[in-house]
């Protein structure tokens, strides 16, 4: 057996009115090619960058929200590199002083919390769109110069598990801080693997390391590192080292192939962008910043399982998008007992957020609010209503948006609570199935079936609870 030793780099495209060093359009995505061009952007002699303010204070508040340490005066520089994507020749990237550096994100584990520590969050500009045919390479300079922002881990991560925590956490923030949609469909945000093998209790790092690029979704993330786990595994059991190399995806099954040898840092020939001066980060403009950063999702979650008494799963379900947990907070703002509010979250995560899912709608579109979703809540708690009945209830608030008090009034929805009037229905039923109480003693389900036929017969409206008493009371005077 082996240990998987793994490193990230996740490269996130902020969301931004133009481009990183040019004033051209930066929602590039679904337009014609090569329309959002200018000399800048297409690397023509004389054009000079001009850096972008507002990606910069996104990728410094990301840097914020991840613990990291920041570079108070900050430079970019040229990586050079030659590729068709690449019309200058060179990427404006950072090198030795990057925004950020030396932070963490702490993820749940199975066991516990764990720190993945940050290794660096710097900003540079994405390079063109590569279309590969049979016969040909085309180019889309349109995404050439689009801001992005890249974060780069240290190889803490030992399991899969660990990894898909970290990228579905990571996710989370950079939408919860409107740094990027982080739309993987559209390229917004994208990891590169670094990924060697060693065998477990081995010290140290192993002697190679392989890069995959370009992975486009999390479940693709998960199904590289299963194939690269194969893939490496068997060369190691052959007595061999996997070559240092970046690999490249031959589609989405995960399945990479062989691109070129790894390059190190001294055949980019870094050196400092002679046409952008020196950035300084002072404390005014960091204070502006962290004001916008509020409660991240794993504060946000141990908020909720702390004050609320959630179960762990549920708080992360409701955590995991921001307008969802907002409209939980403020249905539950006054309420003050912990098991309606417990039953209210699997309310709202198993059937509203079903409902929603299904017809495809947001929870600002639904007709009705958090508030009534509470008072359905109450009413089941309150002995009103059997799950039954509010299920009925709750699809009449969907399609109308009427109140649930309204609802169980106009279609008479109430529970038969009353002892007098179950007694009789409870009668009734052992009456017509007299037949089926002669088995009881070897099928004690039989009592489960009786409840059953007090429900059909009241069509759900009696209380399950008073009516499973009343049969139970009856057949032991038996």
């Amino acid at each position: 057996m082996y240990q998987l030793v793994i490193g990230l780099e996740v490269h996130i495209q902020p969301s931004t009115k133009s481009k990183m060093f040019c004033g051209c359009n930066a929602k590039y995505f679904g337009s014609a090619p090569n329309t959002y061009t200018c000399p800048v952007c297409l690397g023509l002699p004389g054009a000079l960058p001009v850096p972008n303010k507002v990606a910069i204070e996104k990728c410094l508040k990301l840097g914020l929200a991840l613990n990291c340490k920041i570079n108070k005066q900050s430079k970019f520089d040229r990586k050079h590199y030659f590729y068709p994507d690449l019309p200058k020749g060179y990427q404006i990237s950072q090198y030795d002083m990057p925004f950020c550096y030396e932070g963490f994100l702490e993820i749940d584990t199975d066991k516990d919390a764990k720190r993945i520590r940050i290794t660096r969050i710097h900003m540079e500009e994405d390079t063109a769109k590569s279309i590969h045919n049979e016969n040909e390479t085309l180019i889309d300079i349109n995404k050439s110069g689009v801001p992005l922002v890249e974060l780069v881990t240290e190889p803490d991560f030992q399991d899969i598990k660990e990894v898909l925590a970290f990228a579905k956490r990571l996710r989370q923030i950079v939408r919860y801080l409107d740094i990027s949609t982080a739309d993987m469909e559209k390229g917004q945000m994208r990891f590169e693997l670094n990924m060697s093998l060693k065998k477990a209790g081995d010290k140290g790092l192993p002697k190679y390391k392989v890069e995959v690029k370009n992975i486009g979704s999390i479940s693709v993330l998960e199904k590289v590192i299963n194939y690269e786990y194969e893939r490496q595994s068997k060369i190691l059991d052959d007595g061999k080292n996997p070559d240092q190399e970046t690999r490249g995806l031959r589609d989405l099954s995960g399945k990479t192939h062989s691109q070129r040898k790894k390059e190190v840092a001294e055949d980019y020939r870094y050196f400092p962008e002679p046409d952008i001066p020196p950035i300084n980060v002072d404390d005014k403009w960091l204070e502006e910043i962290k004001i916008q950063i509020g409660e991240l999702p794993q504060d946000k979650k141990y908020r909720f399982i702390e004050n609320f008494k959630l179960e762990p799963s549920t708080a992360e379900t409701i955590i995991s998008n921001k307008n969802r947990a907002q409209w939980f907070e403020d249905a539950i703002e006054n309420e003050k007992n912990h098991e309606t509010i417990a039953l209210f979250g699997k309310w709202f995560i198993r059937d509203v957020l079903g409902m929603a899912k299904v017809d495809k709608i947001k929870l600002k579109d639904l007709k009705f609010g958090g508030k009534d979703l509470l008072e359905l809540v109450q009413m089941i708690r309150n002995g009103e209503l059997s799950g039954t009945l509010a299920k009925q209830v709750l699809d009449e608030m969907y399609k109308t948006g009427a109140k649930p008090q309204e609802i169980v009034e106009k279609r008479g929805l109430k529970l038969v609570s009353d002892e007098g009037e179950l007694n009789e229905i409870v009668d009734r039923v052992l009456r017509d199935n007299s037949k089926v109480l002669d088995d009881i003693n070897k099928n004690p389900n039989i009592i489960k079936f009786l409840l059953g036929q007090v429900m059909k017969m009241t069509k759900g409206k009696a209380d399950p609870q008073k009516a499973m008493k009343l049969i139970e009371s009856k057949l032991s005077k038996n």
